[in-house]
């Protein structure tokens, strides 16, 4: 626990919230191994009393959890988080969402109950209605992460480049990340290229069992006219954008590259262009959410 007389200014406030079954405990868990002073399930009421309290006691890392278990008192957190900030604290929403059958899944699974199932016995209208409850906190967040398919030590890295990585606060940090559309989209992208237009190697008998960091993959995508032509046109578009959205106060851009499966021309592309903005000066952390897929899933027919 960070106890160094922080001011208002000073303190790291992290509010962490989202769908039910989306990782909150987890994500809890790593921020208390980060140094974080965590409460779990505080109804949206008492935030403003706890941030006093906490600047009191000088704790200069906290992290609080909110969400619809506080049933009637999860209404108070949009008047909450602007009393938070009339009283001159500065805070940070994560969201942690997840794929409706992913949660129904975990659910089924863990036979935990939702928060909602008394209203909603059917767990499919809980998990709709929860979605609809938290949709302005969703707009507010500043870093949403989806995981469905994110690993708890993919969570942690996560939370460690967003919010650790406290000298580099002030610059927007860029995540860019493959995928495969036949997965399934990522929820939290800003900007979304489709690249299944691209020679794919997956039909490459000698080279369609190797991801996009071999070699051989990497050449059989980059080297077609047609690659490098679409190369020269996404550099262009992201060098102009991505600064406009840092000029803009943007916190965290994320760029998803798709291709079928998400293991080659996306995993390619996506290596490229992140070397491109770090060579440009930018934050930047690289996610292939489905490299990692069994190669008889991954080898999509389009």
């Amino acid at each position: 626990m960070a106890t160094n007389g922080a001011s208002h200014e000073a303190m790291q406030f992290i509010i962490i919230t989202g769908l039910s079954g989306a990782g909150k405990g987890l994500a809890t868990s790593h921020f208390e191994d980060f140094g974080y002073f965590c409460v779990d399930n505080l109804p949206p009421a008492l935030i403003p009393m706890f941030a006093e309290i906490c600047s009191r006691g000088h704790i200069g890392r906290v992290a609080l959890v909110t969400d619809v278990r506080g049933g009637e008192f999860f209404n108070d957190l949009s008047d909450s988080l602007e009393k938070l900030r009339a009283a001159g604290f500065s805070y940070r929403i994560l969201f942690l969402d997840a794929d409706d059958d992913l949660l129904v899944k975990r659910f089924k699974e863990t036979r935990r109950r939702h928060p909602l199932s008394e209203q909603y016995p059917d767990l499919a209208d809980a998990i709709a209605a929860e979605r609809e409850a938290l949709t302005d906190v969703r707009e507010r967040a500043d870093k949403i992460v989806n995981t469905s398919h994110a690993t708890p030590r993919e969570l942690r890295e996560e939370i460690k480049n967003v919010f650790l990585e406290e000298a580099d606060a002030g610059q927007m940090l860029v995540r860019v990340e493959s995928f495969g559309f036949k997965h399934g989209m990522p929820q939290d992208a800003d900007l979304v290229f489709d690249v299944r237009f691209l020679p794919n190697p997956n039909y490459d008998r000698v080279i369609g069992h190797l991801d996009g960091h071999s070699q051989a993959v990497i050449d059989y995508v980059m080297k077609p006219e047609l690659t490098q032509e679409f190369l020269k046109r996404l550099g262009d578009l992201v060098d102009f954008m991505v600064p406009q959205y840092e000029k803009e106060g943007k916190s965290y851009l994320t760029i998803a590259i798709g291709c079928t499966g998400g293991r080659h021309r996306s995993v390619v592309l996506t290596n490229w262009l992140a070397e491109r903005l770090r060579e440009a000066g930018f934050r930047v952390t690289i996610a292939h959410r489905d490299l990692n897929r069994s190669a008889s899933e991954g080898a999509a027919k389009r």
